[in-house]
């Protein structure tokens, strides 16, 4: 079994503005599914597409499933059957060995910037960039799929 363990932070602005940072992706993600138990999402990035579906979540940690699929069909099943969508910016980071990806949101959630960090294990170490604030694990309102239906700026 797929097993995913992601912990969410906010970033602060004015830090991150600072920050020197990779070269960004282009995501637009949609929603084929989206339910308390489970999410089937679509993603097409600057190069490929993805399809993933994820369980609930427990605590920091929960099943997901993810394939790469070509992008044109990414992009034809987020047209036709996506019932909600998003999109963003990413930046994969590397801080103190671990990777961190760094959501810089678009169209209705702009001016929300989340960093998520994935471990092997709920209780793992790991130093804090010196961007990163508060953490969000388990708060639903920062859920992508929850974010696709109730944007940052209706809040």
């Amino acid at each position: 079994m797929g097993l995913e363990i992601e912990r969410k932070f906010l970033v602060n602005h004015a830090k991150w503005g600072e920050a020197d940072k990779p070269q960004r992706e282009f995501y637009r993600q949609g929603y084929l599914l989206t339910d308390p138990n489970k999410t089937i999402r679509v993603r097409a990035t600057d190069t490929k597409g993805f399809m993933t579906i994820k369980g609930k979540s427990e605590g920091a940690t929960r099943t997901e499933f993810e394939y790469e699929i070509p992008k044109d069909e990414a992009i034809e099943l987020l047209d036709l059957f996506a019932v909600s969508d998003l999109t963003k910016y990413r930046y994969k980071v590397v801080f103190a060995e671990k990777l961190w990806e760094v959501d810089v949101f678009l169209g209705e959630n702009e001016g929300l910037i989340v960093a998520e960090i994935e471990l092997q294990n709920e209780d793992e170490m790991f130093e804090l960039p010196e961007w990163v604030e508060e953490e969000v694990t388990g708060e639903k309102k920062y859920y992508n799929s929850n974010l696709s239906t109730l944007p940052f700026r209706s809040w």
